[in-house]
């Protein structure tokens, strides 16, 4: 029998940027200042991602904050794998997830949009229009279609942060598009 070959996994270490680096260490040294200049430098882009995630203000803004106490409780936890800013919207993402799936939504039937949503088929598809479109997904959904359409997650990075299937992620983004489809067709726009 051949002798086997042991191959050891190592694990890159993300080279951070000295600024990045120190507000870190400060941050870890629970100083006050330091936590406050990491929840402004992040809180705009994490609220707008929570939001597209929630489809509701105040589920957005409760989010956030459960997110970013996650954050400070977990900071010891970041291994320097990644930018803190993508570590930061990993557990963002999941709080947002976890808030939407405890929420019992029920979603408009497309059947019945109103007259004023409607838009003549030679009108350009304005990005608020788009923005409600995304927005009436089923959570599921939207959370997926955000998440890779958007934020440039692959389908198993969006299974590792919903625990849930690559199939499954595949599975809700076709259904998304469907849906999105069908949405824009009865505003009257078929593309």
């Amino acid at each position: 029998m051949p002798p086997t070959l042991t191959v050891k996994k190592s694990i890159a270490k993300y080279t951070m940027n000295p600024l990045e680096e120190n507000l870190l260490e400060r941050c870890l040294g629970q100083d006050p200042r330091a936590q406050k200049e990491l929840y402004d430098r992040y809180k705009d882009a994490m609220y707008t991602l929570c939001y597209r995630i929630t489809n509701d203000f105040e589920l957005a803004q409760d989010a956030l904050q459960e997110g970013f106490v996650g954050v400070f409780r977990g900071l010891e936890k970041f291994r320097r794998q990644s930018t803190l800013g993508a570590w930061i919207k990993t557990i963002i993402v999941r709080t947002a997830y976890k808030k939407v799936k405890k929420e019992v939504r029920f979603f408009e039937n497309l059947d019945n949009v109103p007259e004023e949503n409607l838009l003549s088929w030679g009108e350009y598809l304005s990005p608020e229009y788009l923005e409600k479109a995304i927005q009436g997904l089923p959570s599921g959904y939207r959370t997926v279609f955000i998440l890779i359409e958007i934020e440039g997650y692959s389908h198993k990075e969006v299974a590792e942060t919903m625990s849930i299937s690559v199939g499954t992620s595949k599975s809700q983004l076709f259904h998304a598009k469907k849906h999105l489809q069908k949405q824009l067709r009865a505003w009257g726009i078929d593309r």
